[in-house]
């Protein structure tokens, strides 16, 4: 299935998918040369936008939480996958430590980490879960809505190794953002860990993975013969902000402006009649939290102290001081009449699934990852792997390649931002 897109197929769109599906031998054999200079992280996930005339990522995240919302039948390729990365990262391991999130309430969230502990199970390693909750003292199962059992169990640190009774894990996977800082538990570990340390949102910042995604985008571009516009959003950073005390507003405000005129150059070159927008986020974390649509300064100055407040803090209480102002790229695909989003999920190199995100409640122009949101699950698992020239280009195996693409160049700028991070700091590992 793909869904309706209101954007007619005869414009903008339908020549980029057909110029992506003609370069597809220079494109593979591209991404097969980066992947002999740069690693992949262990997962990834991307959330897309497609305008119609543009197609590009607005989101990478490096501890994905949806691999429940991909379809079942496909997950012998997230084990291949999965088989694939370890053999890269620890190939001596046997024994995983799997780490979640905290919060234990969110019935979605545990599918997730119960899918993920099912895929690294088949793929031939024996998984325990570990809770950094400081208030488990002993194995707590929790039972699932759809029948699941998942056994937290309480992490010990013995020297320079984490265990859980009884288990001496060769590795230990994050699930967990680190959106509240590193735990000193966490920190010069013996066993390998994955994601690295420095991945988690305590450190990382999203202006850093899209000036690193700008770099890919442009060789990208350069080497099939694009505007690199058309697959990169044009974005900016203000590190001096305080929503709630008006701090910064005004640094802000002219950088909004900026971008935005930037983007109206754009929208005049290619005789688009859209009104550009800019979404302004929190430059670090997830969960949607800490996000706001502005299409002009003016937007800046009108928000009221509930609006304030809401950009002040995200996830963990974490307050914000820095924010990615990014262009905006609207959305016209639709499932069943709502606004929806496309989201890649892959494991290693391998683009293993995805979904569309959909929101009943949201606008072509705002962000769609918030409460309320839905999720139809897509197979892009074959159709990414195998598109099909024969085909209109907006066919299903073409538009997916053409996502998987897309998807897979972010998660190389994400490769490039952790090689950055790692050469430009102490690692805590």
């Amino acid at each position: 299935m793909v869904p309706h897109l209101t954007t007619a197929l005869t414009g903008p769109l339908k020549d980029l998918e057909r110029h992506i599906l003609d370069a597809m031998p220079t494109i593979e054999h591209w991404f097969r040369q980066q992947w002999l200079q740069h690693m992949a992280p262990f997962y990834t996930s991307v959330d897309l936008r497609n305008s119609g005339f543009k197609l590009a990522p607005v989101d990478t995240n490096l501890f994905p939480g949806g691999f429940n919302n991909l379809r079942q039948e496909f997950e012998p390729l997230c084990v291949q996958a999965a088989m694939m990365a370890v053999e890269k990262i620890c190939p001596d391991t046997r024994q995983f430590l799997l780490i979640p999130e905290n919060h234990t309430r969110n019935q979605f969230y545990l599918q997730n980490v119960a899918r993920l502990q099912s895929i690294l199970q088949r793929a031939g390693f024996a998984v325990r879960l570990g809770s950094l909750q400081p208030d488990l003292t002993t194995p707590s199962t929790i039972t699932l809505d759809n029948g699941q059992q998942l056994t937290l169990e309480p992490v010990q640190r013995i020297g320079n190794r984490l265990h859980v009774a009884g288990f001496d894990p060769c590795a230990i996977l994050l699930n967990n953002d680190l959106s509240a800082g590193i735990p000193d538990i966490l920190k010069g570990l013996s066993q390998s860990v994955v994601p690295p340390l420095f991945a988690g949102w305590s450190t990382r910042r999203k202006s850093r993975h899209f000036a690193a995604y700008d770099r890919v985008a442009s060789e990208f571009a350069a080497l099939v013969g694009l505007d690199p516009w058309v697959i990169n959003p044009y974005f900016s950073h203000c590190g001096q902000v305080d929503f709630a005390d008006r701090q910064g507003l005004d640094c802000l405000s002219v950088q909004v402006q900026t971008l935005l005129d930037k983007i109206r150059t754009k929208y005049r070159e290619y005789g688009i009649k859209d009104d550009p927008f800019l979404i302004i986020k929190a430059d670090a974390g997830t969960y949607g939290m800490g996000i706001m649509t502005v299409k002009g300064p003016e937007d800046l100055q009108a928000l009221n102290r509930k609006q304030r407040n809401k950009m002040s803090v995200i996830k963990d209480g974490q307050a914000v001081r820095e924010v990615l102002i990014q262009e905006g790229v609207y959305t016209y695909e639709d499932v069943q009449g709502a606004v929806a989003e496309p989201v890649v999920y892959m494991i290693d190199h391998f683009v293993v699934g995805g979904f569309y995100r959909v929101h009943t409640g949201r606008a072509v122009d705002e962000n769609l990852n918030a409460p309320g949101a839905h999720f139809v699950p897509l197979a892009f698992e074959t159709n990414a792997i195998a598109p099909d020239q024969s085909q209109s280009p907006d066919a299903p195996p073409n538009r997916f390649y053409t996502y998987g693409v897309v998807a897979r160049l972010a998660m190389l700028a994400a490769s490039v931002e952790l090689e950055d991070m790692s050469s430009s700091m102490n690692t805590f590992e």
